[in-house]
């Protein structure tokens, strides 16, 4: 019997690519059970399950909401977390350095074993593998609708943010030992350097330093912000006052109005949000020159 089961997300990415996804793994994993989630937010059952039933490689066969389930699944557990990177854009896979566009070579890292410890954050006591955001992204995955990201991809996000632009943005509350901010318009915060694909925004992250890598746009408009984005994406440092940058293990961001978080992509409810660092508390199989 095989120890390796996977959960594959089905409905990750374009509607007419699910069929060639479902059989390509399928064929890739032919010795090892399949378990397809039906509904949303079922990939996390089917990992915990999976745990119980004694398998020690779980994989998650989808986008970066997938992963995130699959983490969550598995967390506490002596399991691994295996990658298989399909859908609309699996930033996490890009951090680990999986071939995004060859399922056989990233099965092939699986089958390996190599295990690497990396930290897993929380949110509110939910865990994320790579990103978490207050505000605008967060704003723009809300008003995201699932036909206009299968059927744009990552562009999606990018058109929502920017029929946000005109609004004006939350005040947002922000305490940590380790920054001199107080308030701002939007907060990220970052386990791994990449952010939205391969763009390395958290310059000084590392996967496995314990540290929460933390951006902090300050009293800006979202047109200023969504500039200052491409700023940070493009250059090798933040040196603008109006951007701050630091490291944390504990972060706390809290506001008097209803502003959303998203983990991974995906909504994870709304301010007050505390944010903590577990550090080397996943098992990933990953390629040995990612360590």
């Amino acid at each position: 019997m095989t120890d390796i089961a996977v959960i594959l997300n089905p409905t990750a990415g374009n509607l007419e690519t699910v069929r060639d996804w479902q059989e390509r793994v399928e064929s890739i994993a032919r010795r090892c059970p399949i378990r397809i989630t039906s509904h949303p937010g079922e990939a996390e059952a089917l990992a915990r399950r999976a745990v119980e039933d004694g398998f020690a490689r779980i994989v998650a066969a989808g986008g970066d909401g997938t992963v995130n389930q699959v983490a969550n699944g598995i967390a506490g557990s002596n399991c691994a977390l295996g990658i298989l990177p399909m859908g609309t854009v699996n930033v996490f896979a890009m951090e680990l350095g999986l071939p995004s566009n060859d399922l056989a070579l990233c099965w092939d890292v699986v089958e390996a074993g190599n295990i690497r410890l990396v930290d897993l954050p929380s949110a509110n006591q939910k865990y994320f593998v790579q990103l978490g955001g207050i505000g605008l992204d967060a704003q723009a995955v809300k008003e995201t609708s699932l036909a206009f990201k299968r059927s744009l991809g990552p562009l999606s996000y990018l058109i929502s943010a920017a029929q946000i632009a005109a609004r004006r943005p939350p005040k947002l509350f922000i305490q940590s030992e380790n920054t001199s901010a107080r308030e701002g318009s939007f907060v990220l915060v970052g386990n791994g350097r990449l952010y939205g694909g391969p763009f390395p925004f958290f310059k000084q992250a590392v996967i496995d330093d314990g540290l929460l890598d933390v951006v902090v746009f300050k009293r800006l408009g979202y047109l200023e912000i969504i500039k200052y984005l491409h700023d940070v994406v493009f250059s090798s440092d933040i040196r603008v006052p109006e951007i701050e940058y630091f490291q944390t293990r504990h972060l706390s961001v809290t506001s008097e109005q209803d502003v959303p978080v998203e983990l991974d992509g995906e909504l994870a409810g709304n301010c007050p949000v505390e944010f903590q660092m577990h550090e080397k508390a996943l098992r990933v199989l990953s390629p040995p020159s990612s360590a």
